[in-house]
């Protein structure tokens, strides 16, 4: 049983050759005696032949064969009758004419066609070793596998080492929560399953293995989206000696090869930069879809003196820790087409992200002929009217979304709206690959619920220098200003989705200690979570930092797709659930009793 080529390699090249294949039967059709055959398998398909003239005993076993048997057939490759090619195939010029086959497995019929484009989910899941022999899974996977292979290739020309670092290690929540591993040798204590190789390719730093990188699993217990799963695979990577362009310069490496190599499409590099303070004013968001032409525009200030209460009382806001109220606009040109019922269902969309409403005025016209159409307009005076118009640059035909609250929500409302908007009106170009980084995050947050700083990316990212000051600061309104702390991180963005990110670390043992120490974690709780690494940082620890790509979410990106479900071989549902395996499941009172373990949910009656 040797195979010599793979269904979809056989090619005029080979007119001639004998050949011995292996597939399943994906349709038969008998024509007048002759039999033919569509096998295929993971490359694809090709035509193979049974007919009585060629060998009478396999042309009359041949009649059993049924969809999605598999098969051994051996034959000559010919070239196809006159006007029965197929160019729209890869195989289409070709046949092989059949004097040996074996019948290797039987099928049942299948619970649905494997061309059937709108199976459900569950379906699919559930028989996912079916759906994945659909065409289109098998060019996913296979895609998958060839960016995966060229990125190890670039790494490997670059000098990383591709080191493995531990899945069962300690638990150290940083928002997400741990998938706990109970030790059955270490009784009442638990293992984490990692979120990330975060601290391991830190020390690995620190022990002097300065290039490092990773294809590695990571797992968080966390609510899924259809970009988010409880098991995912990131590209780890991280250098020591480097500053933000190095990193940034290895990975536009990797992206501009898979790109070229997989898709054949060219990423231009270097790739643009803006802060985060940028993409915050100009998009609302950290992670803007910079093929998206809409902005937004702050007005706060023309809009302190106006007699619109509902403008004026937010643009004069100042809270702690940063917290400001603001009015921003977001002009959409030809945007005065839109129906009151369009408005009104846009108006419900942002009150998803907190907004309580969504002003807006029709640029119909000249304001001074009247022809602004908006139930607001009578409260701006004739200059605030100008100032709008200078500020958002608006022309008749245009429509003005306003948002009016504290900055954070009007950033998340009005961001979103943009997105929505944008991809509406057809402004969006989806063939598009838009990138863009996003650097100077801050690196502290302000939770105005628990009424304490949390850090932005992680406690290891390392302020930029000319903010440590804002670390010993007076307080203002009775909190130092510790939200004007920027981080040398960056996050590199993709049509709007954060495909990875990273930050140089903190290597300095005491500016660890501070960093620790401004997140309100006491010495006791440092040292018993974070001891090992404060510890290594003491035995001369070099400057260093990283990133971490989002393999699914990349390749989910580059293919198009509408899930990461799609691109991974045995994915998750959005309950954290296998319906294949039926995994999380029940286990044994057994097993639980060696692991010193007993359950305490009751099941709702």
């Amino acid at each position: 049983m040797k195979r010599s080529h793979y269904c979809n390699d056989v090619r005029e090249k080979q007119i001639g050759d004998r050949v011995t294949l292996f597939g399943w039967v994906n349709r038969r059709r008998d024509h007048g005696g002759v039999i033919f055959v569509d096998l295929r398998d993971r490359s694809g398909i090709v035509q193979v032949v049974f007919s009585p003239e060629r060998n009478v005993e396999v042309h009359k076993q041949a009649h059993v064969l049924r969809n999605e048997f598999v098969v051994e057939v051996s034959g000559t490759v010919s070239p196809r009758p006159k006007e029965t090619e197929n160019p729209k195939m890869d195989t289409g010029m070709i046949e092989v004419e059949v004097d040996d086959f074996t019948i290797l497995n039987e099928s049942q019929t299948l619970p649905f066609l494997l061309d059937d484009e709108d199976l459900g989910e569950n379906t699919r899941l559930n028989y996912r070793f079916l759906d994945l022999r659909r065409p289109a899974m098998q060019h996913n996977l296979s895609f998958r596998h060839r960016v995966n292979h060229t990125i190890r290739n670039v790494l490997d020309g670059e000098g990383f080492l591709d080191i493995e670092t531990p899945m069962l290690t300690r638990s150290t929540p940083e928002g997400a929560r741990d998938y706990l591993v109970p030790s059955r040798v270490n009784p009442g204590q638990f293992y984490a399953l990692p979120q990330s190789p975060q601290l391991f390719k830190q020390l690995l730093m620190i022990a002097g293995y300065d290039r490092y990188f990773q294809i590695t699993r990571c797992f968080r217990d966390e609510d899924l989206r259809a970009d988010r799963q409880p098991e995912f695979t990131q590209i780890d990577l991280e250098m020591a000696f480097v500053d933000e362009s190095d990193v940034m310069g290895i990975t536009e490496s990797i992206i501009k090869s898979s790109f070229t190599k997989a898709l054949g499409v060219e990423v231009k590099t270097p790739i643009a930069t803006i802060t985060y303070e940028q993409a915050m004013e100009k998009y609302g968001l950290d992670a803007p879809d910079i093929r998206n032409p809409l902005v937004l525009t702050d007005i706060t200030q023309q809009m302190k003196d106006t007699s619109f209460k509902v403008f004026a009382s937010q643009a004069t806001v100042k809270g702690p820790g940063g917290v400001q109220g603001a009015v921003k606009v977001l002009r959409v040109p030809g945007g005065n087409k839109l129906t009151r019922k369009q408005i009104d269902d846009y108006t419900k969309f942002v009150e998803i992200y907190g907004a309580k409403g969504l002003a807006w005025i029709k640029i119909n016209g000249p304001w001074q002929e009247g022809s602004w159409q908006s139930p607001i307009v009578k409260f701006f005076s004739d200059e605030e009217k100008d100032a709008i118009i200078a500020a958002t640059g608006a022309e008749t035909g245009d429509i003005l979304f306003f948002g009016a609250d504290k900055l954070s929500v009007v950033n998340e409302a009005l961001g979103r709206l943009r997105v929505a908007v944008g991809n509406d009106m057809g402004l969006v170009d989806q063939d598009a690959f838009g990138f863009v980084w996003v650097t100077e995050f801050p690196l502290l947050m302000w939770d105005s619920e628990a009424k304490r700083f949390d850090a932005v990316h992680h406690p290891f990212t390392a302020p930029m220098e000319e903010d440590l000051h804002y670390m010993d600061g007076e307080e203002v309104d009775g909190v130092r200003p510790l939200h004007k702390i920027r981080s040398r991180a960056y996050d590199l963005v993709l049509n709007g989705t954060e495909i990875g990110g990273g930050s140089i670390r903190i290597h300095d043992p005491n500016m660890q200690r501070k960093m620790l120490s401004l997140l309100n974690i006491g010495t006791e709780e440092a040292n018993d979570k974070f001891g090992f690494l404060i510890k290594a940082l003491e035995f001369g620890a070099p400057p260093h930092g990283g990133l971490a790509l989002g393999m699914d979410r990349l390749i989910a990106i580059m293919l198009k797709a509408e899930s990461i479900r799609d691109v991974i071989a045995f994915p998750k549902t959005q309950k954290a659930g296998c319906v294949l395996t039926q995994a999380p499941a029940s286990v044994d009172h057994t097993q639980l009793r060696d692991l010193y373990l007993r359950s305490t949910y009751k099941a709702k009656s």
